[in-house]
C-alpha cells in the first residue's frame, strides 16, 4: 500500500532525511521519500497511517492525510 501525506514544516534536504530516517524504524514501513519542495512524503509498506503520521509529529513536522 502506498500513502502520500501533506508534511508542514520541511525546509532542506535534512529535514526530509530526518523524516525519512524516522519511518526507517517504524514496523510495516519498506520505504519512504519525502519531498520538500511538494510538501509531502510518500510511505510504501502496511504500516498504519495513525503510525505514521505520530512519527513524523514526533520528528517535529505536522502530517495529514
Amino acid at each position: 500500500m502506498t500513502q502520500t501525506l501533506h508534511v508542514t514544516g520541511m525546509g532542506c534536504s535534512g529535514c526530509e532525511e530526518t523524516i525519512e530516517s524516522a519511518l526507517s524504524d517504524v514496523e510495516g514501513v519498506a520505504s519512504a521519500n519525502a519531498d520538500n519542495e511538494t510538501d509531502s512524503v510518500t510511505v510504501e509498506g502496511e504500516a498504519d497511517l495513525e503510525t505514521v503520521i505520530a512519527v513524523i509529529e514526533d520528528a517535529g513536522y505536522e502530517a495529514e492525510a
